[in-house]
Formats: C-alpha cells, structure tokens, sequence
C-alpha cells in the first residue's frame, strides 16, 4: 500500500471532522489536495465559477447544519477571492475551515509569480491562520485549525503550499480526538442571583434577541409568560423567536416594524439575550440594561450595562425562570402589544390595494405571495440591500423555515452562492435565493453551478434596474442618485440559455402562477419579476442621529408595503389582551 501524502492526509482529518464537501476553484498549488479528494470517497469537490462563491456557500452550508464546512482556493488571486465570502461566515459565527494553498515553500518571501501571504492577508476575518511548513507540522496544526473554528464558532485559514501537500505524510500515529461541537455554558450564581434582584424589582420588562435565541424558543416563551414581557428581535433573531410569540413586538433596527422601538425604551428594565444587535442609536440610553451572551467578547460593546451575565440564553433562563417572582401586572405587555398591532395595522393596506393593476410590480407584495407559496420548511437566502427588508417583513418564521443573509457583514451577491451551500445539505429541501438584481449579475456565473450540478434552487429575483439601496443612502444624505442604474438582460432568458427553467414577470396578475411553476420544478429555475424601484417610505421612529455615517443604510427610508402575515398574528395576540 502506497505512503500517504500530505494532502490525502489533511482530507482524512477532514473527513472525521465531519466535513463532507470542499468548495473551491481547482488549479496549480491546490490539485494534490483536489486530487486526495477525488480519490476519498467520504467528501465531494463542489466546483464553483468564482471562490467567493465557495466562501459563501460553505459558511451556508455552516449555518444550516450548524456543523464544519470547507472551501478552498489556490495560490495567490484564487484564495484572494475567498476573503469576500469568509468576512461573512466568520461575522456570521459559522464554523467554516479555509485552505489557502500556496506557492512552493521555497519560494516563500522571494516575489515569486502569484506569491501573497494568507497567513497575514486573512488574520481579521478568522480565529486562527497559519502556514503549513513542513508534513510533520500539518496534522497537529490542522487539528488547532479545526479547533477554533468549531469551538470560536467562526473562520480558521490553513496556508499549505503545494509542494509540502504533494510530500509523504509523517508516519501514521495516534489519531487525535477532535472538538466537533460545542458546550453550554452556564452563567455564575452570582450573576444569577444580581439578574434575579433586578428582575424581581423592576415594573416593566421588555426583552428583545437576536441569534443567539436559536434552539430557546420554549424558555424565552415561559420567561416572557412569567415576568409579562414584551418580546421584540433584530433581523437575525426573527427566525428563531418570532414564531408562535403571543408576546410579539416586531423588530427594532433600520429595518424595523411594530412596536419593539417602543418596548425598549418605554421599559424600565431591558434584557438582550443573544445579541450583539449593532446599531446604538436604536438602544436606550435611560433605562437599565442587562446583556446575556455565551460571548464574553460581545458584551457591553453596543450599550452601557447595568449587568454583563456570560452564557448561553438556554441554560441562563433555565437557570433564571424558576428564581424569578411571577408578575400580574401586564399593562404594560398590553399597551405594547396594542401599539404594536395598531403600527402594523397602519401599513398593512399599502401592498394590497390594486396590486392586480400595479406596473412595475410591488416588489412586497412579490415577497406576500412567495411566502404564501413556499414550503414550510423553506430555506430563503436574502441578499443584501431591499431584499433584506423583504425577507424581514413579509417571510414569516414558523420554527421550520431558515433565512439566512448577509445580515452582520453585508455583502452584495450573497443570496446566490448562499444557495448553493445551503441546497448541498439537502436536495430535498426547498431553497429559495430572494436576489436583486445588482447582487446577482456580480456573481451570475455561478448560476452555472446550479446548472451543473442540477441543484433546485429557485431564484426570484426582485429586478428594478438600480443599486436601489444606495439610492437610498445618496437620498438620506442629500445627494442625487448617481451610478446607481444598470442595464440588465432578459435574465430568464439567460436562466434558460444555460439550461435552467426561465420565467419573466411583468405583471402582476402573471406572478403567482409563475411562482408556483418554478417553485415545483424539479431542477433549478428562475423568476424575473420587473418591480417598482420606488418602493419607499419612512419606518416609526427616526433620530437625526440614526442617519449618520452610513446614513444606516436605510434608517430614514425604509420599505413600505405593510409586513405580510404578521399583522393576523398581532391580531391574534390582540385576542389575550383583556378588554376594559
């Protein structure tokens, strides 16, 4: 039997961390580790058109399974492009392995053809990045490398030059255990007892998460049930708290809705569990706060606290509910609950009213009927700009359904390529990429990769012919749009010319039949729907200062068109309000 090499090798490592694809771009420095994976039959190369594309979809595929995932790029421009793609899986928490091969040792340092330095170039967007120097370094090294992705919930970088991948592997020792999941972590009895003083002291409560909620829906209902809470979210909360929530109160942040504005500052105690929600100016800044994070780094960073407790949301309400005195006042619960009905109420009629003569087409009320349409367990990747405020008003969460962004790090073209790693997990699951249309013509030749590989995905692409949100951020701070437009192609004839199912919309009498063919065909497809680019209004409560800087992308300017489904749940939670 032949010796290993390096690179067969470095993928077995892989393969028992339960990596099972390696998304890259093939060539030169990085064939010995292709080649170790052609010749593995536990893992599968996934060839993509563009590195960036594989940095997203492995920090997707991530994401959804909640497991290790890989990409790959070669020496030089190729894993270049990977930077792209791992800033997001890194801001997203996803535990994501990274090989950035490299040019031959030797050669290291001396200006050679293609020579960059991945062990500096990527330190930011990772928890840990080294070069491989020798065979006997690598299986130690790529454990660590493993290691603090998995337990940093983030990016680790591994730099292998291709002449050390192509060299025998060290003699066969010990397998070493490898970390491929994470602990809980409970708070200190003293943090506790501190939380349950406060609580118990204060008159009205409001929490609101973020994505750190995932997997503790059941305790944040009974905490909020015992202490009469209002519950509102950020974006990357939504999907885990929103659902089944009588204490709903909407979502505060420059996409926001509802009332959770309000319950955060009419409060006299505010808890954050599991967010690091980025936007202060949204936060109160006189009431008191506690934040409770599993990271410690996190905490504190947005808002003065009152109170830091370190942990899991989890284990710190099963913990912290059973401690806690019940409250019987909800009045305030209440009127929140009323002001939030009422706001949605407001806007609800905006996307309804003629939307069978509207032309160019409501792109909310694209966003109405896709969500009536899509799968109950549907997977939505959202790419940055409106569509972000698409997924955040009109795709309601049900405990099944995902819908994952670039919602920290906020690239362009993420949906697409998010997709496709999202699709690998599963074939079987429906996955629906909510593109614009600047997102997906700048990574469009991956639509390819669907194509090759006859991945599902369906692509509806919300398509108004301009970078609309910085049309937005150029209105907010007084300028007029400039460069903004594009000129776009009949994209479902593209769809069709790389032989995916293609269909325009322009009408809006013609979407949901369009919908509905391309969501139950079998292979991929793609829904161009031509959609009104002035689709904007003012979200409930703005300050001058909310519109600096960034002009906080669309804090001054958000989308109307009301918020889809979620106005029959605010009434519904209306029906436990008692009435005077």
């Amino acid at each position: 039997m032949a010796k290993q090499n390096v690179a067969e090798q470095f993928v077995d490592i892989l393969v028992r961390a339960g990596v099972r694809r390696m998304y890259g771009v093939v060539g030169d420095s990085l064939n010995p580790v292709v080649d170790a994976v052609r010749r593995n039959s536990a893992i599968d190369w996934i060839h993509v058109r563009h590195e960036e594309t594989a940095a997203f979809a492995a920090g997707a595929e991530a994401q959804i399974t909640g497991k290790l995932a890989a990409c790959a790029g070669s020496c030089g421009p190729g894993n270049l492009h990977l930077i792209n793609g791992l800033y997001d899986a890194h801001r997203s928490m996803a535990p994501v392995l990274a090989l950035a091969s490299q040019i031959p040792s030797s050669e290291i340092g001396l200006g050679y053809f293609q020579e960059t330095h991945p062990d500096r170039l990527f330190g930011e967007c990772s928890h840990y990045c080294e070069l491989i120097s020798s065979p006997k370094q690598m299986p130690r090294l790529l454990q660590s490398a493993i290691q603090h992705a998995v337990g940093q919930r983030g990016v680790s970088v591994v730099s292998l030059p291709g002449d050390i991948a192509d060299e025998p592997a060290p003699d066969k020792t010990a397998e070493a255990a490898l970390v491929t999941s994470r602990p809980s972590v409970r708070p200190g009895d003293a943090e506790i007892d501190r939380l349950v003083e406060m609580i118990d002291r204060a008159e009205r409560v409001t929490l609101f998460c973020g994505s750190g909620t995932a997997g503790a829906h059941p305790e944040v209902m009974e905490f909020a049930g015992k202490i009469k809470s209002p519950v509102g979210h950020a974006l990357r909360g939504k999907e885990w708290i929103q659902y089944d929530n009588p204490y709903d109160v909407g979502m505060s942040g420059l996409l926001g809705y509802g009332a959770a504005y309000e319950a955060t500052h009419e409060c006299d105690l505010l808890i954050l569990l599991g967010t690091d929600f980025p936007y202060n100016a949204f936060l109160p800044d006189d009431v008191a706060i506690v934040q409770v994070d599993v990271r410690p780094e996190v905490l504190g960073r947005r808002s003065r606290l009152d109170l830091a407790v370190w942990g899991d949301v989890r284990e710190t309400l099963r913990c912290l509910t059973p401690r806690v005195r019940p409250k019987d006042d909800r009045r305030f619960l209440d009127r929140m609950l009323k002001k939030h009905a009422d706001a949605l109420e407001g806007v609800v009629k905006a996307y309804t009213r003629k939307v069978e003569k509207h032309v160019p087409i409501h792109p909310e009320y694209v966003a109405s009927v896709l969500d009536e349409l899509a799968a109950e367990d549907a997977v939505f990747t959202v790419d940055t700009g409106m569509c972000n405020v698409w997924a955040a008003r009109y795709i309601s969460p049900n405990g099944r359904r995902r819908v994952i962004g670039s919602f920290s790090h906020g690239s362009m073209a993420n949906a697409l390529p998010m997709a496709i790693g999202a699709q690998f997990t599963d074939r079987g699951r429906q996955v629906v990429s909510m593109s614009g249309d600047g997102g997906f013509s700048m990574l469009m030749g991956d639509f390819l990769t669907l194509v090759q590989y006859d991945l599902p995905v369906k692509v509806v692409l919300f398509n108004n012919s301009s970078l609309s949100m910085v049309e937005l951020e150029m209105l907010v701070a007084g300028l007029p749009s400039y460069g903004t437009a594009t000129t776009n192609p009949d994209f479902a004839a593209v769809a069709r010319a790389c032989g995916a199912f293609g269909i325009r919309v322009e009408k809006p009498k013609q979407l949901a039949g369009s919908l509905r063919d391309a969501l139950k065909h079998p292979g991929p497809a793609l829904v161009d729907v031509v959609t009104d680019p002035n689709a904007l209004s003012i979200p409930p409560k703005i300050k001058a200062e909310m519109v600096k800087g960034f002009a906080l992308s669309a804090s001054k300017m958000v989308l109307d068109g009301g918020v889809g489904r979620m106005v029959q749940m605010a009434r519904s939670n209306l029906r436990n309000v008692p009435r005077p």
